[in-house]
C-alpha cells in the first residue's frame, strides 16, 4: 500500500501567519470591547415626554402616521417637529394628512427656495409664500446648510447667510412669531487638513465627500460669522442654532455667543457625543443655559435615541457612542436635574411653539 504523505504547517508558522493577519487589520476595523466593568442604565424611554425639535419626514404627506406614532410612543416622544415641510401645495398636503389623523402630535416647518435670489421681486414673493405657508399651518421656518454652502444667486455668486436680500424673510419670521431653525456649515474639522491631527479623520476617510478645502466655498469661520451677523441683525426673531452651532466641543465659546445673542437657542441634534465626553462641563453648561437648549435628534433612527436619554439622564460612565466614525471615544452621563430635563425635553420648545397640546406633558 502506498503511504499517503500529509503536509502540515509548523505551529510556529501558523502563529506567525495569524499574527501577521491581525497586524494587518485596518484602523476602521479595530473596535475593541471595553473590559471596564461599570454600572449600566440603558434608558429606552425618556423620563419625561419630549419634543423632537429636529426631525425629517419627507413623505409625511402620504405615509401611514400610525406606525410612526407607535414608534414615538415607545420612546415617550410627545411631538415630532418635521423640518422638511417644503412650501405651497406640498406643505398643505403634509398638514392635511397630519390634521386628519394626529393633529396634536406633529408640527411642520416650512422651507424657503433660494433659487432666483437677485431677480426682481424675489424677496417680496418669498415673504408672501412664507406668510401663506404659516396661514396653512406651518409653525416655523427651517433653513438647510445649502444656504452658505451651495445656494447661488442669479449671477452665480454664493449667497451669504447674512445677505441683505434675505433680511425681509428673517424680519417676517419675527413679525409672525415663528422660530427659524438653521443649520449652517458643518463641523470645522471638515475644513481642516486631513492628517493625524484631525479628530474626524476616520469619518472623512470613510465618507470622503464631506471633506472640504480651507476655502470651499468659503472658510468655516466666515460662514459661521455670517450666521451670527444675521442673528444680531434681527434681534426680534428667535433662531434655533442646529447642532449647537458646531460649538458643542467649545462650550466656553458657545456660552459667549449665547450671552451676545439673547435671541439664539441651540439644539443638540447629532452632537450628543461631544457633550458625553465632558460631563462635568456640559452639566454646568446645561444648568446655566437651561432655558436656551432644546432636544433634537436630526435623523429619525429609533435605536439611537436611548443614547441621548442615557447621556442626559444618567450618571453612567464610559459607554460607547453608536457611530464609531463620529466618535471613537467613550461617553459619560450628565445626570441633569429633573427641572433641567423638563426644559430641554419640552418646556423650552413649548415657549417657541405656542398652541401645542399641553395635556401631552401633564407629568
Amino acid at each position: 500500500m502506498t503511504a499517503v504523505k500529509k503536509h502540515f504547517l509548523p505551529l510556529f508558522l501558523l502563529t506567525f501567519l495569524f499574527q501577521s493577519y491581525a497586524q494587518e487589520m485596518s484602523f476602521e476595523e479595530y473596535n475593541p470591547k471595553s473590559t471596564l466593568v461599570v454600572s449600566e442604565n440603558i434608558v429606552e424611554k425618556s423620563k419625561y415626554p419630549f419634543i423632537d425639535i429636529h426631525s425629517h419626514q419627507f413623505k409625511m404627506a402620504t405615509q401611514d402616521l400610525s406606525q410612526l406614532i407607535a414608534s414615538m410612543d415607545n420612546m415617550n416622544m410627545a411631538v415630532m417637529v418635521n423640518l422638511s415641510g417644503g412650501s405651497g401645495e406640498g406643505l398643505k398636503n403634509m398638514l392635511d394628512n397630519v390634521n386628519r389623523n394626529y393633529p396634536n402630535r406633529f408640527v411642520v416647518f416650512a422651507n424657503v427656495n433660494f433659487n432666483g435670489v437677485g431677480s426682481p421681486d424675489w424677496s417680496e414673493n418669498a415673504v408672501k409664500q412664507l406668510e401663506q405657508d404659516v396661514i396653512n399651518g406651518a409653525k416655523g421656518l427651517k433653513i438647510y446648510k445649502s444656504l452658505g454652502l451651495r445656494n447661488n444667486d442669479v449671477n452665480g455668486n454664493r449667497i451669504a447667510i447674512d445677505d441683505s436680500r434675505l433680511d425681509p424673510i428673517w424680519a417676517k419670521c419675527g413679525e409672525l412669531g415663528i422660530p427659524v431653525l438653521i443649520h449652517a456649515a458643518d463641523p470645522k474639522s471638515f475644513w481642516d487638513p486631513m492628517d493625524s491631527n484631525n479628530e474626524r479623520w476616520l469619518e472623512l476617510k470613510t465618507r470622503p465627500r464631506r471633506k472640504r478645502s480651507a476655502d470651499n466655498p468659503a472658510p468655516w469661520e466666515q460662514i459661521i460669522a455670517e450666521q451670527h451677523a444675521m442673528f444680531k441683525k434681527h434681534p426680534e426673531t428667535k433662531f434655533i442654532n442646529a447642532h449647537m452651532g458646531w460649538y458643542a466641543n467649545n462650550l466656553q465659546k458657545l456660552a459667549e455667543l449665547l450671552e451676545q445673542m439673547p435671541n439664539m437657542y441651540v439644539g443638540i441634534g447629532a452632537i450628543i457625543a461631544e457633550l458625553g465626553r465632558q460631563p462635568r462641563a456640559a452639566h454646568k453648561f446645561f444648568v446655566k443655559y437651561q432655558d436656551r437648549i432644546l432636544f433634537g435628534k436630526d435623523s429619525y433612527q429609533p435605536n439611537e435615541f436611548p443614547t441621548y436619554f442615557r447621556v442626559l439622564e444618567t450618571d453612567d460612565e464610559y459607554f460607547p457612542y453608536y457611530k464609531k466614525y463620529h466618535a471613537f471615544w467613550a461617553m459619560y452621563g450628565l445626570d441633569l436635574p429633573d427641572e433641567v430635563l423638563k426644559k430641554v425635553y419640552y418646556k423650552n420648545a413649548l415657549k417657541l411653539l405656542p398652541g401645542l397640546d399641553q395635556s401631552l406633558f401633564a407629568n
